[in-house]
């Protein structure tokens, strides 16, 4: 079924008893990096507070405008590009990242004994690729064929 595709290993965190967090490895500019799946998230985002893991802090670009999701109302958001951001086999390069303060879910992770995350890989991303997420196996396919794409 999935043979012209790569894969990649996921991590599935229970959450309150019945429900599940699904947590991929990648790498950003040689880094390892931590990510939350998030089909429903309309973009890939990074914490604001841990980019500087990755990142020289004279990166950011600040934006005006507000993005709304993640347990929020709104709140301000940056970004920066990300020269390498890797997911297993698939590379991605000059990946413009939004930033966001992710704080209030890696303080929940935190509680709940689990090690926080970089960021959220959300559908831009996963649609992009044609990711297939398969619980079974935990885990994360894509295509191939479409092992290097670059944003501009």
């Amino acid at each position: 079924m999935f043979s012209k595709r790569t894969s990649i290993n996921i991590q599935m965190l229970t959450i309150e008893d019945d429900g599940l967090h699904l947590i991929v490895d990648s790498e950003v500019n040689g880094k390892p990096c931590r990510l939350l799946i998030d089909t429903g998230a309309s973009r890939t985002v990074f914490d604001q507070n841990r980019i500087f893991i990755f990142i020289k802090e004279g990166e950011l670009e600040q934006h005006d405008k507000l993005s709304t999701g993640l347990g929020t109302d709104s709140m301000p958001t940056s970004s920066t590009s990300l020269s390498n951001f890797n997911i297993g086999e698939l590379k991605i390069e000059n990946f413009h990242a939004i930033l966001l303060d992710l704080s209030h879910v890696n303080a929940s992770y935190e509680k709940m004994g689990y090690s926080q995350i970089d960021g959220v890989l959300g559908s831009d991303v996963l649609n992009e690729y044609n990711a297939i997420i398969d619980y079974k196996k935990e885990k994360l396919h894509y295509p191939k064929e479409k092992e290097i794409i670059k944003f501009i």
